[in-house]
């Protein structure tokens, strides 16, 4: 997808369904409401007929009462998205305002959904995901003379075999995060024959690992080992001795001992 392409995508293909709470709900039932949906810091207020009223949140709740109603508290007149902005200033919005989300509506100010900083993360991933596997398969057939298959589905995170001997370990709490949320890119890995070789996504394989995750959304890249005695990736693990992912080493760039730690003057 070339840059103009990326630089047209719009809010609307990124929309997120959530529910608007009604002008007289209790304060106490829009707590219930935000606890269930922490991906998303408000929520908006419509009318019976779908205008958008305004936005409430935790910040809005606090010593409230919870027999007071919603119209009481919320915010009126929040920033607001169009559907036909694009991701990129969509984005800009939302960060600048420092929410988490802020509401779409038309021209007309009827409530059509909700954009999210982590709709403008997937949106990221979801462009930036395709042209990494593509560099990897050329370099697979490019490397191995023959012709590669890439397909989409669910790995077993614990068959996974490292080509990648460190993760860094702020790095992997971040991925930890990222999962938590849904907002994990896909990994790239290899199919070749039985084994399942781990080519890009060391720390997002090894954060589910952590977090009991048992598979994960991938993008596989078949290799089949009648075509190719030995695959490279194949030889980086065998060579770095990477038979799963209990041979990753976490490093630390606190304690890194090629880090010179300076202690302060007492």
């Amino acid at each position: 997808m070339g840059q103009m392409a990326v630089d047209e995508i719009r809010v609307g293909t990124y929309l997120a369904d959530v529910d608007p709470v009604s002008p007289d709900a209790w304060v106490t039932d829009v707590v219930d409401r935000l606890k269930a949906a922490r991906q998303y810091g408000d929520l908006p207020v419509c009318d019976t007929d779908g205008a958008l009223l305004g936005c409430v949140g935790a910040i809005d709740l606090v010593e409230v009462p919870g027999d007071v109603r919603a119209e009481a508290v919320m915010r009126p007149d929040p920033v607001v998205l169009r559907p036909e902005m694009t991701v990129k200033n969509a984005a800009r919005v939302v960060f600048r305002t420092g929410q988490q989300s802020l509401p779409v509506v038309d021209d007309d100010g009827q409530y059509l959904g909700v954009f999210s900083n982590g709709d403008a993360v997937r949106s990221q991933i979801e462009r930036t995901t395709p042209s990494k596997v593509e560099s990897t398969r050329t370099l697979l057939e490019r490397t191995t003379g023959t012709a590669v298959s890439a397909t989409e589905r669910e790995v077993d995170v614990s068959s996974l075999i490292p080509t990648q001997r460190e993760v860094h370990a702020d790095e992997l709490e971040g991925r930890k995060y990222e999962l938590r949320n849904g907002l994990a890119e896909p990994l790239i890995v290899v199919a070749y024959g039985a084994e399942t070789l781990l080519i890009d996504g060391h720390h997002r394989a090894l954060a589910a690992s952590q977090l009991d995750v048992e598979s994960l959304p991938a993008h596989v890249l078949t290799v089949s080992p009648d075509d190719v005695d030995e695959l490279g990736f194949r030889r980086t693990a065998r060579l770095g001795g990477l038979r799963s992912l209990d041979d990753i080493e976490v490093i630390d760039s606190a304690r890194h001992p090629l880090i010179e730690k300076t202690e302060p003057a007492g």
